[in-house]
C-alpha cells in the first residue's frame, strides 16, 4: 500500500475529501516524528509502539574491494506491533 492508497482509504472510511485525508495523514506522521525526537517513544495503544534507538558508530567491509569503511553513529526507529494489530493479522 502506498501513501496515495492510504490517503484514499482514509478519505473513504472517514468520509473526508482526499485533501483533508492527506493533511490528516501528514499531521500524524509529523506528530510521530516530533514525539520520537522529543521523547524517543510514541505509543498508539493496541496498534504499535515506535521507539528511537541510538546505533553506535562501527565499521563495515566493502564486499567488492574488502576495504574497511567507517559507519557513523545514527538514530534508528524500531516498531513493535500492538495486541490489536497482531490479532487482526492472525
Amino acid at each position: 500500500m502506498t501513501k496515495t492508497d492510504l490517503v484514499n482509504a482514509i478519505a473513504e472510511k472517514a468520509g473526508l475529501t482526499k485533501a483533508d485525508a492527506a493533511r490528516a495523514l501528514d499531521a500524524m506522521m509529523e506528530s510521530i516524528t516530533e514525539g520520537l525526537k522529543k521523547d524517543g517513544k510514541v505509543t498508539i495503544t493496541g496498534f504499535c509502539t515506535f521507539v528511537a534507538k541510538k546505533k553506535e558508530a562501527t565499521t563495515a567491509r566493502n564486499p567488492r574491494t574488502g576495504a574497511v569503511v567507517p559507519v557513523p553513529a545514527k538514530m534508528a526507529v524500531t516498531i513493535k506491533a500492538g495486541s490489536k494489530l497482531k490479532e487482526a493479522l492472525n
